[in-house]
């Protein structure tokens, strides 16, 4: 099965003018389409139920329900819903936890539109994004807590495996992995796969902020 021509794309935020413009931007682009709007927790609750969509962008800081509880919430009513988290430099103390609640995605509010274009795709598809900016300032953020003497796993990887977790982190596909390594694209699948046991990671968000926290790759 081929990628999606369109994305059908709900906006959860309570600024009006940042929610209006991330709107218009991405109505200039063929492959995503906004299908829905809430400017709060509660009220994006209620879209669920009646809105079909592919992606969620979702701010974390909103009044009354968070980014966090929404997210929480709505997993649990729809396992499979695919959300991408928006937020702003000093937010890190809130992503472990979005990651443990299944989030998929992460930019920064200030990110390029492109970046939240590509983010939408990836996502989109199954994958998972960080926004670089975004993972070296959860990088900064850690190097006074992280301890690499604290986890067994460091030592259970292979070198292999640490290659791939490298360029897993830096956001390359399977495909593009396999293209760097010269390997096939199932052995990076196989070694994908082996990483996640070892780890006791559910999915590639968990694992990136789980090899930044634990010191297991330096980006």
């Amino acid at each position: 099965m081929g990628k999606k021509e369109k994305y059908r794309v709900v906006l959860v935020d309570d600024h009006n003018l940042f929610r209006n413009g991330l709107k218009g931007l991405l109505g200039r682009y063929p492959s995503c389409e906004v299908v829905g709007e809430a400017a709060d927790g509660a009220t994006f609750l209620e879209l669920l139920e009646k809105t079909v969509c592919d992606v969620v962008l979702l701010d974390i800081d909103m009044p009354g329900m968070n980014g966090i509880e929404a997210a929480e919430r709505a997993l649990a009513s729809h396992p499979d819903l695919k959300i991408i988290t928006l937020s702003m430099h000093g937010d890190e103390e809130y992503y472990f936890r979005m990651v443990e609640t299944g989030v998929k995605g992460f930019l920064l509010k200030n990110s390029d539109i492109d970046d939240v274009v590509t983010a939408i795709s990836v996502v989109g598809e199954g994958g998972s994004f960080f926004s670089q900016e975004l993972l070296f300032s959860l990088v900064g953020s850690l190097k006074s807590t992280r301890n690499r003497h604290d986890l067994q796993t460091e030592e259970e990887l292979s070198d292999r495996e640490k290659e791939v977790l490298l360029l897993i982190c830096k956001g390359l596909s399977n495909q593009q992995i396999a293209d760097e390594l010269f390997i096939s694209k199932r052995t990076v699948d196989k070694h994908r796969a082996n990483i996640l046991e070892k780890t006791g990671c559910k999915n590639t968000a968990n694992l990136v902020v789980f090899a930044i926290k634990h010191s297991l790759v330096e980006i």
